[in-house]
């Protein structure tokens, strides 16, 4: 069996991301889902959790022994060099986790494996690890509507979130793929995600 593709999977909040996310793995792909290896790191019992009582102290420990998430963001707030502390410590243990589940997918006959990476185009590091990039696009209108029905968020907040990723032309920029997930039915989201989902072999 030959080598399983690497795509590295991106795109802005709203642009359904998740969604093609779910449907590549429904196609046959396995999904390295790094947000939730990142949370995994900061649960109860998390492998990130003794460095981070180590570096900030006993009050930004939740109740169950995970990390209190808004303690942790109000010492970021305050203190900007807080982040720098906190993505230290959690993303080399993240790393670890997306390299040990990216050696595991061969003996498991995994023929294309997903990076659904929130910092992808930010991190010029995944550039060279990946076979190609495929970015999710719609316009900025549309990733605000979407937010704002499923989060329930003001226009002013969900462009704040916006403005904080990298910009939509930036994502363009570094795409081999683009599926445009702009006033389209779920049906014809999955047709899309089918006609890419065998060029990477699936």
């Amino acid at each position: 069996m030959g080598r399983a593709k690497h795509i590295g999977l991106t795109g802005g909040i709203g642009s359904g991301k998740s969604t093609v996310a779910a449907l590549l793995e429904k196609s046959g792909a396995r999904r390295i889902d790094a947000d939730a290896l990142s949370r995994a790191t900061t649960a109860p019992g998390g492998a990130a959790m003794p460095a981070i009582t180590q570096a900030f102290g006993a009050e930004v420990v939740a109740a169950d022994g995970g990390l209190h998430r808004a303690a942790m963001r109000d010492r970021i707030f305050a203190d900007p060099d807080a982040r720098r502390q906190l993505e230290a410590i959690i993303h080399p243990l993240v790393g670890a986790a997306i390299r040990s589940a990216a050696e595991a997918a061969p003996a498991a006959g995994v023929v294309c494996l997903v990076y659904d990476i929130p910092l992808l185009v930010e991190s010029h590091h995944w550039r060279q690890r990946l076979d190609s990039i495929l970015v999710i696009d719609c316009s900025e209108s549309t990733q605000i509507r979407r937010v704002q029905q499923r989060n329930g968020l003001s226009e002013g907040e969900v462009r704040a979130i916006i403005t904080a990723q990298a910009a939509r032309s930036t994502r363009l920029s570094a795409a081999d793929h683009v599926l445009c997930n702009d006033a389209i039915t779920l049906p014809e989201l999955e047709a899309l995600v089918q006609q890419i989902a065998r060029q990477f072999g699936l």
